[in-house]
């Protein structure tokens, strides 16, 4: 396919991978993403006074009818695989709250083109549907773990479901999932101490065990640049627990930085797009639930494509629309610079 039938923004980057959230509904209440807890009021209250109440943007989830069905998706994303998306990953809120998720990745695996599909999940329902999901044509799959101690996990997941959690990990990988991803956002004086328990862990298990900065997409508007633990300081705390052996990628739009280890099957990953961007190699699209294009997980606008499906575009001009939006997709966030704008709505309702 020639670049002029290809998703190409002004940058001349090639989109390939397209993030579709299927709800905004979530049945955790994550410290950076939907701090409604009262472990989250006192953890933000009690380090920094300035910090605004953990009030969110939106309590309200988004109705049904505004929800894009199965078959507006496919749609969507058999006109994004014309254009070159070859690579899938349903996210949410929490993915497999969405009733029949398995029927989604059935449409989409049989896409001509879709050569990848991939799940993120907190893990919590994933014992339910893993066979069907599997079945159907998933591929991989990424876990939520914050925490190996239970009891700082419900107080950063608002949830007691450590123990799904590891079991849904566990039958990610006796299914043959692969590979299996586990992500944990580090915060400062929340979960940093664990960073050694948890690469241990991938290590153990197998697993790739990725370290990812703490984002400003939590729905209190809380987050401070102080509470981010920058990549950099947990590379060189794991480099004085294990011996680590960098790991190089073809890949120039992967996010993570990877590193193996001599005596085990497992990897770490540092993904760190607060202290260094990898804005330059994006490849991704996302599409909320509700039928808005982003062309950043940070983008302050979003472009609607529901309502025009509705009213009757065609998959000519869905086509052609896509390609216009792409076209002007961001250089890059600007976190961290004086006029960082966050986006409107937090990663519960972009879609992870």
């Amino acid at each position: 396919m020639s670049r002029a039938g290809l998703l190409v923004d002004s940058h001349g980057r090639v989109m390939r991978d397209l993030r579709i959230s299927v709800t905004d509904r979530c049945n955790f209440r994550c410290l950076y993403c939907l701090p409604e807890t009262e472990a989250a009021f006192n953890f933000y209250r009690g380090r920094w006074a300035s910090v605004p109440d953990p009030t969110p943007i939106a309590r309200q989830w988004t109705p049904r009818s505004k929800i894009l069905s199965f078959e507006e998706i496919e749609r969507f994303v058999r006109a994004a695989v014309e254009l070159g998306i070859d690579k899938i990953r349903l996210t949410g809120g929490e993915p497999l709250l969405r009733q029949e998720l398995e029927t989604l990745v059935g449409k989409l695996s049989r896409i001509d083109g879709v050569q990848d599909i991939a799940l993120t999940t907190n893990g919590f329902l994933f014992a339910k549907k893993a066979e069907a999901l599997k079945q159907a044509g998933l591929k991989r799959i990424s876990f939520s773990l914050d925490s190996l101690d239970s009891a700082n996990f419900k107080k950063i997941t608002g949830r007691d479901g450590l123990g799904e959690v590891l079991s849904g990990i566990r039958l990610a990988k006796e299914l043959g999932l692969h590979p299996v991803k586990v992500n944990a956002v580090v915060i400062r004086g929340v979960n940093d101490h664990e960073i050694e328990s948890l690469a241990e862990f991938g290590r153990d298990q197998g697993v790739a065990m990725r370290f990812i900065e703490f984002m400003p997409l939590d729905s209190a508007r809380a987050w401070l640049k102080e509470l981010v633990v920058p990549a950099r300081e947990i590379l060189e705390r794991l480099q004085a627990r294990f011996s680590l052996k960098p790991l190089t990628s073809l890949n120039m739009s992967e996010t993570a930085r990877r590193w193996s280890f001599p005596d085990g099957d497992g990897e770490i990953g540092l993904i760190a797009p607060v202290s260094e961007p990898f804005c330059g190699h994006c490849n991704r699209l996302r599409i909320t639930a509700d039928g808005r294009l982003r062309t950043c997980l940070f983008s302050v606008t979003e472009h609607d494509f529901r309502d025009q499906m509705r009213a009757g575009m065609t998959d000519d001009e869905l086509k052609d629309w896509l390609k216009s939006m792409v076209l002007h997709k961001e250089a890059g966030h600007r976190i961290g610079q004086r006029d960082f704008v966050p986006p409107a709505r937090s990663m519960s309702c972009i879609g992870g």
